[in-house]
């Protein structure tokens, strides 16, 4: 819905916070006093693609609109509301694409014939124009007005090629159920403590399952870390009473799903396997994780443990942390769209630009709950996310101009006076649980033996590393430095702050997975603290900028700072020493 800040009074259109440009770019100034209701309506069918100054820039693409129209949004909704906020006419180019791409999604539909084959259904003449494309043609043949037949095992290349030449299916052809499994969640957990889901959680469940509808039991769930997605997944195997397969990022991910698997629901220790490092258990649930479904001794060698897929009759699979989805598994899900197929994941954002994909292979997105909506109801504790920026010491920066591009970028990212900032940071939440978090092994163990402080890495067998959370959890370890193998599915949840010392380029995915490590709800004031320290006048400033979009398009804001001062001082409010730019 279009909300004007002036209340009964039409803003002149020169007043208003954006500008839609004719090759579907959208210019937000966000100091406008309707910014922030401006952002919100962006979001719906619209990406964060550059935020230079005050002025963001969004693009509408096809699968932001595809996905606005599986939510609900019409072609003349989408309209409606750029119009309610752009400062011109809104260009009949723009209009235009929006009603045809819009008007592509349901103008083909996927069935499943009493013969068990696929009729792709749709109006006659957009059929024969599909038909003539080599690559549509071999996988089709003709049948009636208005149909065409595909083999089965065609299912996931045909909607993956449609999709990419602009023609969305929606898939009706339906699921098989997979094996049945007496399986419910529990009203009081294995602990002795009342549980049931959040109202939230209930409706993403409601808005996969989709029992209403034909095309539901597939999609994707976008909800923050600390949300609960582990909750929802199984709140989805609940509801369908199967054997599930759940694929998840690493080996500390597949404990937790299966501690949450027998706290939570009637599963007994018999109904769980773990598919990962040595241990090869396949039960009627099994949690996998994506590296042991890849390995493979060469590069010409086959993926052995991709049987997996095949080794139940699985009725459900659960792909946690979807955005990490390899290749490989791609490849193998578009053979297994007669099973529901459920996505997990904090942000759709790929580094890779396999969106499309995702949405095709995995599903829409189903549901997507802002992030700022849950720290109002304190779901989610509220993140003051800082930028300080940070000289190079001037013997780094004669290196940092004579190196090379990738090499300026790593002299950048391992500025030795992060280290000093990080103390004064430290000193300054004395008593907050603390991550340090980096990119690179040798910054960070300088940073750990300054502080006195254990680093966790991928050098750490799985044993240690548990120790190690356990430690932090307990309270035991006051500052943990990590690596990028936290980044993902680490369950933390007293960590209050977060200092990220460097990182992978540009990658928003991941700037969302470590804020996401402290977002964990807290005790008595709900607050955290997330700051990122850049190297002043280097690349680093620009991947940082890149890096933190996804959080801008949530509603969070950075607020930019210099060092100013030899430290940073302890003080009431704010912290002196750093001068605000």
């Amino acid at each position: 819905m279009c909300l004007l800040r002036s209340g009964f009074h039409v803003l002149k259109r020169e007043d208003r916070p954006f500008i839609v440009q004719s090759d579907s770019t959208v210019l937000l100034d966000e100091r406008h006093p309707d910014a922030e209701a401006a952002r919100q309506s962006l979001s719906r069918f619209a990406d964060l693609t550059k935020r230079p100054g005050h002025v963001h820039t969004y693009r509408i693409t096809p699968l932001s609109l595809w996905n606005a129209a599986v939510a609900g949004m019409s072609a003349d909704e989408v309209i409606g509301e750029l119009g309610c906020y752009n400062c011109y006419e809104l260009p009949p180019k723009v209009a235009s694409h929006i009603r045809t791409l819009m008007g592509r999604y349901g103008q083909l539909k996927l069935m499943r014939s009493e013969d068990g084959m696929l009729r792709l259904r749709g109006e006659e003449k957009l059929l024969e124009q599909l038909m003539a494309m080599p690559f549509l043609a071999g996988m089709l043949s003709e049948s009636g007005e208005g149909e065409r037949i595909s083999n089965p095992e065609m299912r996931g290349a045909l909607k993956q090629e449609l999709t990419r030449i602009g023609y969305p299916v929606i898939d009706l052809a339906g699921y098989r159920h997979g094996e049945s499994l007496n399986v419910q969640m529990r009203e009081m957990t294995r602990g002795g403590k009342p549980f049931e889901l959040r109202g939230y959680q209930k409706r993403a469940v409601d808005m996969f399952y989709c029992e209403e509808r034909m095309d539901g039991g597939s999609g994707v769930l976008v909800l923050p870390c600390g949300a609960g997605k582990t909750l929802i997944g199984i709140g989805a195997l609940s509801r369908l009473h199967c054997d599930t397969l759940i694929l998840t990022s690493n080996v500390t991910s597949v404990k937790q799903w299966r501690q949450e698997l027998l706290d939570k629901t009637t599963l007994g220790e018999e109904h769980i396997g773990e598919y990962a490092g040595k241990a090869k258990e396949v039960k009627p649930v099994t949690i996998a994780t994506y590296q042991i479904l890849t390995h493979r001794k060469q590069k010409t060698d086959e993926f052995e443990h991709m049987r997996l897929f095949n080794e139940r009759n699985w009725g459900l699979i659960i792909y946690d942390e979807v955005h990490l989805l390899p290749a490989p598994v791609f490849r193998m899900t578009a053979d297994l769209q007669a099973t529901r197929r459920l996505g997990l994941t904090a942000t759709l954002v790929r580094e890779d630009g396999r969106e499309t994909d995702v949405f095709s292979l995995i599903g829409p997105k189903r549901y997507d709950m802002p992030w700022k909506s849950l720290e109002e109801q304190k779901w989610i504790a509220e993140v003051t996310c800082s930028e300080i920026r940070l000289p190079l010491p001037d013997a780094e920066r004669s290196t940092y101009e004579a190196a090379a591009g990738v090499e300026k970028l790593r002299i950048a990212a391992e500025n030795r006076a992060k280290t000093e900032a990080v103390s004064s940071l430290l000193e300054r939440h004395r008593g907050k649980p603390t991550l340090v978090i980096g990119q690179y092994l040798r910054q960070l163990h300088e940073i750990g033996e300054k502080l006195n402080a254990p680093v966790l890495s991928g050098e750490l067998p799985h044993a240690e590393r548990e120790r190690l959370y356990a430690g932090f959890k307990a309270g035991d370890i006051p500052v943990l430095v990590v690596s990028k193998v936290a980044n993902f599915a680490v369950d933390l949840p007293d960590a209050a702050v977060a200092i990220q010392v460097s990182g992978s380029y540009g990658s928003r995915q991941e700037e969302a997975q470590r804020i996401g490590r402290i977002l964990r709800p807290k005790q008595g004031e709900n607050a955290a603290w997330f700051y990122t320290l850049v190297s002043d006048g280097t690349k680093e400033t620009q991947f940082a900028r890149r890096r933190q979009l996804f959080l801008l398009e949530q509603g969070y804001h950075y607020e930019v700072s210099k060092w100013g001062h030899s430290r940073l001082e302890t003080a009431e409010g704010e912290l002196e020493g750093v001068e605000a730019k």
